[in-house]
């Protein structure tokens, strides 16, 4: 078992119920690279400043190194009776190069190392996060261009509203996507300062560089604030509340497929390798995949919930309630990665049903504001015209008539302005091609989007 850090003043051992209950290795194990990759930039600065010898930095250096060898290809052995990944590390590296192991926890504390520690894994799975949403951005795009000129109708409140090229709803994806990977970027851009060198809380009288060690690891500025660089966890919260909010976008992209792939929409049809079946019903083929992506979406909601909930109620300065902040971050990574693999091998397999959804645009509701603002341009107020299709679709579409089947004299008791070549935008194309405003579904426009997007994905 490794030695605890701080045993030496105690003159009872803990109980064996502590140390099951205090333990976190078993989770804080996965930070055992970076826990690496810090200590040698802080031997190195040790040694550096003339603070330990130089021998015996360069003696850390090389043990930490091996260490760093056997995480890598697997060999490392965790030592799950270990208090905390930092003893789990400090013990390895004593059996490899004895008592000047003992030299590298000068000037620094578990309560630095460890926000330095989740600083750096975030900071690294913010960039793998980053990547797995631009190529899932890169799918849904594929998609939208080789089904660029298909239309479907659009839905608002789950009814019937107007048509828009199934490209532009694809494309709603990409630009909610990208904000996301914004709103990641600015969270590491935020919590890119060195928290070693705060240690306890007040900082050391050792003569330490900070922004060397800064400069080894990556970081663009050091914390300014000793009890601010250990006791603050708001950058994990940022980056949970921004996986919360890209897992909400996922989520409403996987109740749209859930919806589309039903025989009452049969938009889409989604590869068998995403679906399951029914013990018994045999013809059934669900979308388990996309349902269970949109109820693990409630535990990463849940995962930032826990680490506000604890948060809230602390005191300034470290305080043994941070330990437990780590569980939530971990799970809601790993879920929201999960997640958008699947995603990106998901709509790389989804078949269009380009026939069925062309029969549904036979609707002629469809096309009501494309009447209203056919009579705006006539001169017509929009209230007035509102209320004149209001009156066309009651008569009509409501009793089953088609508005195209109106005669010259029927469309004039409407109103004196409606001419037989309305009935010409009662067409899917048409009403999509009359879409001119910047950011509407008009082909041209979409396509102009498309090949942006193509530009800034590559």
């Amino acid at each position: 078992m490794a030695k605890k850090l701080w045993g030496t003043r105690f003159g009872k051992k803990t109980s064996s119920l502590t140390d099951k209950f205090t333990s976190s290795i078993a989770f804080d194990k996965r930070l055992a690279l970076y826990d690496v990759l810090g200590s040698i930039a802080h031997a190195k600065m040790l040694g550096k400043q003339g603070i330990v010898p130089k021998p015996d930095a360069a003696l850390m250096v090389k043990g930490l190194n091996v260490i760093m060898r056997d995480l890598k290809s697997g060999k490392f052995k965790f030592d799950l009776s270990a208090e905390d990944i930092h003893s789990n590390i400090q013990e390895a590296l004593f059996k490899k190069i004895g008592q000047a192991a003992f030299k590298l926890h000068t000037a620094r504390s578990r309560n630095d190392q460890i926000a330095l520690d989740v600083k750096m894994y975030i900071k690294d799975e913010i960039d793998n996060l980053a990547g797995f949403i631009a190529e899932l951005q890169k799918a849904i795009l594929k998609l939208a261009q080789k089904n660029s000129k298909v239309i479907i109708p659009g839905y608002t409140h789950l009814q019937v509203a107007q048509c828009v090229l199934l490209a532009h709803h694809l494309l709603a994806y990409i630009e909610g996507l990208e904000r996301d990977k914004q709103r990641l970027q600015d969270a590491k851009n935020r919590l890119d300062t060195l928290p070693l060198g705060a240690c306890a809380f007040s900082g050391t009288g050792l003569a330490i560089d900070r922004n060397f060690v800064a400069k080894k690891l990556g970081f663009k500025n050091v914390t300014a604030n000793s009890i601010d660089s250990v006791s603050d966890r708001d950058f994990i919260i940022e980056a949970l509340a921004d996986l919360a909010i890209l897992s909400v976008h996922l989520s409403r992209m996987a109740e749209d497929l859930i919806l589309w792939s039903t025989k009452e929409f049969s938009f889409i049809d989604i590869d068998f390798s995403f679906c399951t079946g029914s013990s018994i019903m045999p013809h059934k083929k669900n979308p388990d995949i996309l349902e269970l992506i949109r109820g693990s979406v409630g535990k990463i909601q849940g995962d930032l919930s826990s680490v506000l909930i604890l948060m809230k109620g602390l005191p300034s300065s470290y305080n043994r309630d941070l330990q437990l902040d780590k569980p939530p971050l971990f799970d809601a990574v790993d879920t929201v990665k999960d997640i958008l693999e699947i995603f990106i091998a998901l709509f790389e397999n989804v078949a269009v049903k380009k026939e069925e959804i062309a029969g549904r645009l036979s609707d002629e509701s469809l096309f009501s504001v494309d009447i209203v603002e056919y009579l705006i341009k006539k001169g017509v107020s929009y209230r007035e015209a509102h209320d004149i299709v209001g009156k066309m679709v009651r008569d009509c579409l409501d009793k089953g008539k088609k508005i195209s089947g109106l005669s010259s004299f029927e469309l004039k008791k409407y109103s004196a302005k409606l001419e037989p070549d309305v009935k010409k935008i009662l067409n899917a194309w048409v009403s999509v091609n009359l879409k001119q405003s910047f950011g509407g579904t008009s082909p041209k426009l979409v396509v102009g989007q498309m090949h942006k997007w193509q530009q800034r994905l590559k």
